[in-house]
């Protein structure tokens, strides 16, 4: 063999050596020791919560360190804890030990209570407690066994029946539903802004409901009490159902039978109605002033003996006297017994006060017009 080829080899060997050497004395925390890399800082735990030296040990997820040695101290357990030099821990942080996966694989994991306060330095102790520590299997079988012994086989066999028979043939039901929900998810996701616009939407409309939750139990409790009373009332219910249909027919009919006869009634009351309308102030007058009339009536009854008579008194006084100008003379006043008709002769009265002034001239006027 050439002299080259046996100073690589030597050299290759020489290599794997030293990187097997400083790999080994990374993992086992030589190198840090001999280098004076990283600190070590002292968790008092009530019990080891399955840990061993070589755990890992992290930060808010991020792995820091290692355990790197556990001793007996009192009444409980001292881990040391090997952490990187550029780890900075806050003092005030909380210690656990966590399970990495289902089987075990127990961690240190240290999480912040602040993230002010100072940094954890070489030789600082945190102290942790039994809640510091996981569920131990143990506790975990027994709570198991308990909670199984706790359940009646029959109620337990009905159950499992009953879920069989609620899940028997319905894969393609339950197959269908679990793609349209990813296909949901996928829309969602597509449709980012809209989607958060509608979350937010649907704030506001959770907390208006949430601002009237009283009118709402209102009125779900008004409904429930109109509910109650169509369910006590369901036989006349019925009955109205029942005879609606009928009530219809007639009442269609008896206005197929009114379209010619209604109309030409209606249109004469129209203009009565414009007539009322614009006399409304002299028919208010009127309404004031007839109960004071009727109010007068028994005036003019007489009580002689316990028999009841009738008493009219005819006043001739003429002060102040009647309106005659604006009227024809009384040469040519017609007879009550004339029925000839004569042409239209506007009679008012003209004179002011103090004559007693008469006609339709002093009446209310009609709405909208001047006198």
């Amino acid at each position: 063999m050439r002299r080259g080829i046996k100073i690589r080899l030597i050299a290759f060997v020489l290599l794997s050596a030293v990187s097997l050497v400083y790999v080994g004395g990374s993992y086992l925390g030589f190198v840090d020791k001999i280098l004076g890399r990283g600190y070590t800082v002292h968790v008092l735990l009530p019990a080891s919560g399955g840990l061993f030296e070589g755990s890992e040990v992290t930060y808010r997820g991020v792995k820091i360190g290692k355990v790197s040695k556990m001793s007996v101290k009192d009444k409980g357990l001292r881990v040391d804890v090997a952490l990187k030099e550029d780890a900075e821990v806050p003092a005030s942080s909380l210690v656990f030990v966590n399970n990495l996966s289902a089987v075990g694989e127990q961690y240190i994991s240290f999480e912040p209570g602040s993230k002010e306060g100072r940094i954890l330095e070489d030789g600082d102790t945190i102290r942790g407690s039994k809640d510091s520590l996981p569920l131990g299997e143990d506790l975990l079988l027994e709570d198991l066994s308990r909670f199984v012994s706790s359940l009646d086989g029959e109620e337990l066999n009905t159950v499992v029946t009953e879920l069989g028979t609620m899940f028997g043939d319905n894969a393609a039901p339950l197959r269908s539903l679990v793609d349209d929900t990813q296909l949901f998810i996928d829309a969602a996701l597509a449709n980012e802004p809209e989607t958060v616009a509608l979350l937010r939407n649907a704030q506001t409309v959770l907390q208006t409901q949430q601002d009237n939750s009283a009118n709402i139990r209102n009125l779900a409790r008004d409904l429930d009490a109109l509910t109650g009373t169509l369910a006590d009332s369901d036989p006349d219910v019925r009955q109205i159902l029942n005879d609606a249909g009928p009530s219809a027919v007639e009442l269609t009919r008896l206005f197929r039978d009114l379209r010619r006869q209604l109309p030409p009634l209606l249109k004469p009351l129209v203009s009565v109605s414009e007539v009322v309308e614009a006399r409304l102030p002299a028919i208010e007058q009127l309404l004031v002033t007839f109960p004071r009339l009727v109010a007068a009536g028994p005036s003019a009854l007489a009580d002689a003996d316990g028999q009841k008579f009738g008493r009219v008194n005819l006043n001739l006084n003429q002060e102040p006297p009647a309106c005659m100008d604006g009227y024809l003379p009384p040469g040519q006043w017609r007879p009550t017994s004339e029925e000839s008709f004569v042409p239209f002769f506007p009679a008012e009265c003209k004179s002011g006060p103090p004559i007693n002034m008469r006609g339709m001239k002093y009446a209310p006027p009609p709405a909208g017009l001047d006198r």
